[in-house]
């Protein structure tokens, strides 16, 4: 897939334009139908598929105080709407500036620099623009317009209630994963830059790699089982999520560590994506590090049994 970042740069060389535009956090299952739709259109009209998207939750602009803990990293969004069969996908950097604009400039531009749009395709409850006055009925509007057919699709429903990001985020929240699996259309997996920690699971014995999950939400706190997959290539892995108690730190941090079992090498800098299979237990403070190092070894055997 192809990323630019300013719509400009698609040179769509004559060829009508089919636009996806959405935050798509998780790309879930109704997400993923908006971006199908839209690749189902190019084909249908001879069109480029564009998805078209943002590098940051638009809060994090508007309402500081108010950005939700996000189901994907940024790298992880791009590959899963890679994995639809996108070609093209314009990363939009939401700043000061666009979060002023309002919804119909915003379009407007977009057709200015892309020529001829085809279709576009949002939900059914896509709001954007300044204050997020902009809606389907604006589009519908700006496509009579300017000649481009407008697809607002409904929400995808799953046991009697729409599929949502807001939904996904509870339900990982929650610890309830298969819930979150089911509604994203793939197993939920968790991915971070692996930085440098104290080493302490290194001279237990056991090393594991530090993932910044910053910004991300997170399931609670405990020993998990899970896939980590490094280079293409899958490990299985024990995942720890906590305040690591055993070590009596006055301000303990946050901390998700991952030891690969049969992985040696070097991490550090590295995006490492981690697939929960199941929890083990929940986080326990320990006597001492002996006792930590036993319980360890006895989290590595128990997840084996669990692959």
């Amino acid at each position: 897939m192809q990323v630019i970042r300013a719509a400009s740069e698609l040179n769509p060389a004559g060829r009508k334009v089919c636009l996806a535009i959405g935050f798509f956090d998780g790309v879930h299952l109704g997400h993923q139908q908006i971006i199908r739709q839209t690749l189902a259109d190019a084909r249908q009209h001879e069109a480029l598929a564009l998805v078209i998207t943002f590098d940051r939750h638009p809060n994090t602009v508007v309402a500081p105080s108010r950005v939700p803990p996000l189901i994907y990293s940024l790298p992880q969004k791009l590959r899963t709407i890679a994995s639809l069969g996108a070609d093209w996908l314009l990363l939009i950097p939401f700043d000061k500036a666009l979060s002023e604009q309002t919804g119909e400039a915003f379009i407007r531009a977009l057709v200015r620099d892309l020529g001829q749009v085809q279709t576009l395709c949002v939900g059914a409850n896509f709001l954007f623009g300044h204050k997020r006055a902009g809606d389907v009925a604006l589009l519908k509007r700006l496509g009579a317009e300017l000649k481009f057919i407008v697809h607002g699709l409904a929400a995808v429903s799953l046991d009697g209630k729409a599929v949502s990001s807001t939904r996904i985020r509870e339900a990982i929240r929650l610890g309830h994963l298969d819930a979150a699996s089911q509604m994203l259309g793939r197993p939920w997996s968790l991915a971070g830059t692996v930085g440098r920690g104290d080493g302490l699971g290194h001279k237990l014995g056991f090393p594991t790699a530090n993932l910044d999950v910053a910004g991300l939400v997170l399931p609670p706190n405990g020993v998990y089982a899970v896939h980590a997959e490094v280079d293409g290539r899958r490990y299985r892995s024990v995942l720890n999520i906590g305040l690591r108690p055993t070590l009596q730190r006055p301000e303990p941090q946050l901390r998700v560590e991952a030891h690969l079992i049969d992985f040696t090498g070097d991490l550090y800098g590295r995006e490492l994506e981690v697939a929960f299979l199941e929890k083990l237990r929940a986080e326990k403070k320990f006597a001492s590090f002996g006792e930590l190092r036993e319980q360890i070894a006895r989290d590595i055997l128990d997840a084996q049994m669990r692959f």
